[in-house]
C-alpha cells in the first residue's frame, strides 16, 4: 500500500506540480477559503481548531490579533522547553565560556590523529557544540508547533533568513540560537532599524561575516604577543558588503565599490569580546560585542555620497541610519516580504505600496504588513496554495495538521539535514529560499511521503502514538482537494489515509 501511495503521489505531482494561474477577478470568497488562507500564509499551518477559530472571530481580528503577539499568553509546551534547557537562557558571554571555550581549548593545545584522541575530540565537541545547537533548534521547532504567536514565528524564520548566520563556521554552534532568540525574535515585528542594529552588533553576525577582523591597517592586532604575523590587522569587507547587498538596499542599489571600502572602514573596531574580555565578564554580562577604537580607521568617510566624520562608533549608528532608511532599502525588503507572503514572483503593485508604508512609517514592519494583508493580492485566488513549502514548513504544518505529540530531537533533525534545510544551516548569508524552484524535487518529495507514512503509522521516531485521524488534515487542506486526491484517499485503508492527504500535492503548498 505504500508503494502505492508514493506512485500515485508522484503521478499527481507531474500533473499539479505547477498549477495554472488563470487570471481571476478579486471576488468576495467563502468564510472557509479566507480564513484558512490566513492560516496558511500568517502561521506554520492550521491546528487542530484553528479553521473554527478563525471564522469565528473573523479574519481581520486574527490579523491584528498576530499582528500584537504580546497580548497572547505563551503555550505551556513553549514555557516548559524553556525552562527545561538552562543554555536557552544564556548570554552570549556564558554560552562562549561554557560550550565553545572547552573546543577551542582542546583543539588550540594541539590534538593527535591518534583513535583515542580522536574520540575524545569527538566527545567534546559533541557534549559542548552539539547541545548547545539542539536545544536551540529544539526550542525553535517547539516554537513553530505550539506558539499561539505564529505570526511572530513566522517573521522570525522570515528575518533569520534575511540575516542569515550559520552553525557551521566556527563559533556560529554556540551563537546561532541566540542570535535569533535575542537580535531576530524580539524585533520581529518592530522597527527596522531596530532589527538592523540588534543584527549588527550580535557575536554570531560578527564571527559569520568576519567583521571581528575587521581592522584599521596597522591597527591593534587580535591577539597580543604573538611571534607570528598578527591577526586581523587589515580592510576585512565581508560584512560591509553582505550588510548593504542582502541586509539593506539590495543589489541592484547603485552603490559603488568605494562605498563598500568606506563602510568596512566605517565598521572597523567592532568585534567580539577577546578569550581573555569573556573570561574576565561576569555570569550575567549582557555584553555581545566590543568596540575597539585602537583598531578604527579614524578619519572622516564619504558614504553614499555624505560625509560621515570620524567620530568613532558613532560612524557605526549614522552608517546603519542611512541604510535603514534608504528608498531602495524599502523596496527590497517590501519585494523580499511580499515574495514570501503573496507569490514566487511578487506583483509589483504590492510590492510598491509595502514600499510606500516603510518609508512613511520609518520602516515600521507590523505597519508594513498590516498594508501587505490588506492588499487584494494577497486575497486575490489566483495566488492562494501558490506558494511551495519548505522542508522546515512541510514538516512543522504537518506537525501541527495531525497534532501529533513529538520530542523536537534528531529524528525531525535529520530529516530536515536529509532535505536540505537543516535549522541554522545555510551556509551562505543570503539564507534559505522561500520559492518553489528551491526545494521541488523528487528526493525531496519522496521523503516527505515517506515521513508522511510514518507518522500515519505510528512508526515515526520520537513520536507518540500516529496521525490516524484525517480529520484534522482535512481541516488543513479545505475544499481545495483534487479528485485524484479525493479517490486515493476513497481507496486507502484507514490507518493510511492520513498518509495519503500529508502527501498530497495540496498539503505540499499552502
Amino acid at each position: 500500500m505504500k508503494n502505492q501511495i508514493i506512485l500515485c503521489f508522484l503521478t499527481i505531482c507531474c500533473t499539479a506540480a505547477t498549477p495554472a494561474c488563470p487570471q481571476i477577478e478579486h471576488s468576495i470568497e467563502s468564510s472557509d477559503a479566507q480564513s484558512l488562507h490566513v492560516l496558511n500564509r500568517l502561521t506554520f499551518g492550521p491546528r487542530p481548531g484553528d479553521l473554527e477559530r478563525v471564522k469565528g472571530m473573523g479574519v481581520t481580528c486574527y490579523i491584528e490579533e498576530q499582528l500584537n503577539p504580546s497580548s497572547l499568553p505563551q503555550a505551556a509546551e513553549v514555557s516548559a522547553y524553556l525552562q527545561s534547557h538552562e543554555d536557552l537562557s544564556m548570554t552570549p558571554a556564558q554560552l562562549y565560556l561554557t560550550y565553545g571555550r572547552p573546543v577551542q581549548a582542546m583543539v588550540g593545545g594541539g590534538v593527535s590523529n591518534d583513535p583515542d584522541s580522536q574520540r575524545q575530540l569527538q566527545r567534546v565537541v559533541r557534549e559542548n557544540y552539539g547541545k548547545v545547537v539542539d536545544d536551540f533548534s529544539g526550542e525553535h521547532i517547539v516554537r513553530a508547533i505550539y506558539s499561539p504567536r505564529q505570526l511572530e514565528e513566522v517573521m522570525t524564520d522570515f528575518w533569520f533568513n534575511h540575516f542569515n548566520v550559520s552553525k557551521d563556521k566556527g563559533l556560529g554552534h554556540v551563537w546561532a540560537g541566540s542570535f535569533e532568540d535575542l537580535a531576530i525574535r524580539p524585533h520581529a515585528l518592530g522597527k527596522f532599524r531596530d532589527l538592523l542594529g540588534a543584527t549588527a552588533h550580535h557575536p554570531a553576525m560578527l564571527f559569520y561575516l568576519d567583521n571581528w577582523q575587521n581592522c584599521v591597517p596597522g591597527g591593534e592586532p587580535l591577539y597580543q604577543g604573538q611571534q607570528t604575523k598578527p591577526q586581523g590587522t587589515g580592510i576585512n569587507e565581508n560584512y560591509a558588503r553582505e550588510l548593504m547587498e542582502l541586509h539593506t538596499l539590495g543589489v541592484a542599489a547603485g552603490y559603488t565599490q568605494e562605498d563598500v571600502i568606506a563602510l568596512a572602514r566605517i565598521l572597523t573596531g567592532l568585534g567580539i569580546p577577546s578569550r581573555r574580555d569573556y573570561r574576565q565578564m561576569s555570569a550575567d554580562t549582557q555584553i555581545t560585542y566590543v568596540f575597539n577604537p585602537r583598531r578604527h580607521d579614524p578619519a572622516s568617510k564619504v558614504f553614499l555620497g555624505k560625509k560621515i566624520a570620524g567620530s568613532g562608533e558613532h560612524e557605526i549608528e549614522e552608517a546603519l541610519d542611512l541604510l535603514a532608511s534608504s528608498p531602495a532599502t524599502a523596496n527590497h525588503i517590501s519585494y523580499k516580504l511580499v515574495q514570501y507572503f503573496i507569490a514566487d514572483d511578487p506583483p509589483k503593485t504590492a510590492v510598491a505600496a509595502c514600499a510606500q508604508t516603510f518609508q512613511r512609517t520609518g520602516g515600521d514592519i507590523k505597519a508594513v504588513l498590516r498594508t501587505l494583508f490588506q492588499r487584494h493580492e494577497f486575497w486575490d485566488p489566483q495566488y492562494r496554495s501558490a506558494k511551495f513549502k519548505s522542508p522546515q514548513r512541510y514538516l512543522t504544518s504537518a506537525l501541527r495538521a495531525s497534532a501529533l505529540l513529538t520530542e523536537p530531537g534528531r529524528p525531525l533533525f535529520s530529516f530536515l539535514l536529509s532535505t536540505g534545510q537543516p535549522i541554522y544551516g545555510c551556509l551562505t548569508p543570503d539564507g534559505y529560499k522561500n520559492t518553489k524552484d528551491a526545494w521541488l524535487n523528487p528526493d525531496g518529495l519522496l521523503k516527505r511521503v515517506t515521513l508522511a507514512n510514518e507518522m500515519s503509522t505510528g512508526q515515526m521516531a520520537g513520536a507518540r502514538g500516529r496521525a490516524a485521524d484525517p480529520r484534522r488534515v482535512v481541516n488543513a487542506i479545505g475544499k481545495g482537494m483534487e479528485a485524484k486526491t479525493r479517490a486515493a484517499f476513497a481507496k486507502a485503508p484507514e490507518g493510511m489515509k492520513s498518509a495519503v492527504l500529508l502527501s498530497s500535492p495540496e498539503f505540499m503548498k499552502y
